[in-house]
């Protein structure tokens, strides 16, 4: 019964912000906070004892892990998009995801000290792969871009 309420939720989260993102200022990834949403309400009904964990632990776990390997999957577009070799590819997903999961399931199960060790070894792990200084080059093309969208902003 649990898989239901989650996969019915799911649907109802993604539908509402896919329809909020016609008026938001920014964009959301309606799948995304579908899944991130429904297990975050679960995880927080079973922390409060609204929910069984015996019955909702599963599926919040597997909805977890889908949104590990999604924040991986965003982390590959940023690689792909500064043109990283495969290689450095296939290291950031086989170094993040196992630490997200570890996240995920210290999370799940309530061991803070795990999630807290697991989270701090993927915000590194991103902050080594992901985080790109800004050369006087990407300086020079920021503006370039900046100024483009003012004169789109202002052109009609």
């Amino acid at each position: 019964m649990a898989i239901f309420i989650a996969i019915t939720s799911i649907v109802l989260i993604t539908a509402l912000v896919w329809a909020a993102d016609k008026v938001l200022p920014f964009y959301v990834c309606p799948i995304c906070a579908g899944v991130s949403g429904t297990w975050l309400w679960m995880l927080a009904g079973q922390a409060f004892g609204q929910l069984s964990t015996l019955e909702f632990q599963l599926p919040t776990a597997i909805l977890m892990g889908g949104s590990v390997v999604g924040l991986a999957y965003q982390g590959e577009k940023r690689l792909a998009f500064a043109k990283a070799p495969a290689s450095k590819v296939l290291l950031w997903k086989s170094l993040f995801i196992p630490a997200g999961f570890a996240a995920a399931y210290g999370l799940a199960t309530g061991s803070w000290q795990l999630f807290a060790a697991a989270l701090a070894v993927s915000g590194a792990i991103a902050a080594v792969f992901l985080w790109r200084p800004v050369s006087g080059k990407n300086k020079q093309e920021s503006q370039k871009v900046r100024e483009i969208e003012e004169k789109m902003k202002n052109c009609c």
